[in-house]
């Protein structure tokens, strides 16, 4: 998440070797949120609205170029461009407000078991995982930066049809500095994990088959009160719709105490390759 300042409005990031050919979206979405943050002053994150135009290669750095749109009274807009190679990967538009109180209402949280009475998520069975590419396995043995227990919706390796809804607590591995943009940009990225799969859920197919295509398109996401990463929270997850090659998953982030943090859409592509 540290993004190297190489001149005005321009930063460079780079990128871990996670076992896939491409980027994984959620860092790019969380750098590219950063580097807009970098050039806001008290003001913080309360939307953001991306777009994946290609895929990342983790070889190589990543620069993102941000554009000052707007600083009015209350709100600053930024636009920011990821490139890589000469060309543009990613586009993102942020907005940013001045803290104020007002209006307060919100969807009340679903009545889930805490986090402790959850069993962490065994992805996949040991023959199952065997099977997989070298670089899949690297992937997935990793010790990731966040640990998920999922409540409702089946581990990828169930492959029965299932209604389009997922809940799941999840939250970072160890402690986190006091600083609202590191946590916002983190919670975006973690935000990327186990969306769009919620489109799937309805068709029994799953991403650890090796027959299905499926790759982010855009996110949305909108940052409605305070939250700590270090401490669980809930991901809520639906997928209203799939057609056309597309699906659509939408989400709710919920902190232990029932307040409503933060909200997310995505749309991905979906495509299951008819076996020669």
């Amino acid at each position: 998440m540290e993004l190297e300042p190489l001149e005005v409005n321009l930063f460079r990031g780079v990128s871990r070797d996670i076992g896939t050919e491409r980027v994984f979206g959620g860092q790019v979405l969380a750098q590219a949120l950063l580097a807009a943050s970098y050039t806001v002053e008290d003001r913080q994150a309360h939307s953001l609205h991306a777009y994946f135009l290609r895929a990342g290669d983790h070889k190589a750095p990543i620069v993102y170029n941000v554009d000052r749109s707007r600083d009015g009274r209350s709100f600053s807009s930024r636009r920011v461009v990821a490139i890589q190679h000469g060309r543009p990967i990613f586009t993102l538009a942020a907005s940013f407000q001045v803290e104020e109180e007002g209006l307060d209402h919100q969807f009340e949280m679903p009545a889930v078991p805490p986090p402790e009475e959850v069993e962490p998520w065994a992805l996949l069975p040991l023959e199952d995982f065997d099977h997989l590419p070298e670089s899949m396995q690297r992937w997935l043995d990793r010790f990731g930066p966040f640990e998920f227990r999922a409540v409702r919706g089946p581990a990828p390796a169930h492959r029965v049809p299932q209604p389009p809804f997922k809940e799941l607590w999840f939250k970072l591995h160890g402690q986190l500095e006091d600083d609202p943009q590191v946590h916002r940009a983190l919670l975006a990225y973690v935000s990327d994990f186990h969306l769009i799969g919620t489109a799937t859920l309805p068709h029994g197919i799953s991403w650890v088959q090796g027959n299905l295509m499926i790759a982010s398109l855009d996110h949305a996401m909108w940052f409605h009160r305070d939250f700590r990463l270090d401490d669980w929270l809930l991901y809520v997850c639906d997928s209203p719709s799939t057609s056309g090659g597309r699906g659509l998953a939408r989400g709710m982030i919920y902190d232990r105490h029932g307040n409503l943090v933060a909200s997310t859409a995505q749309e991905g592509v979906i495509r299951v390759r008819e076996n020669e």
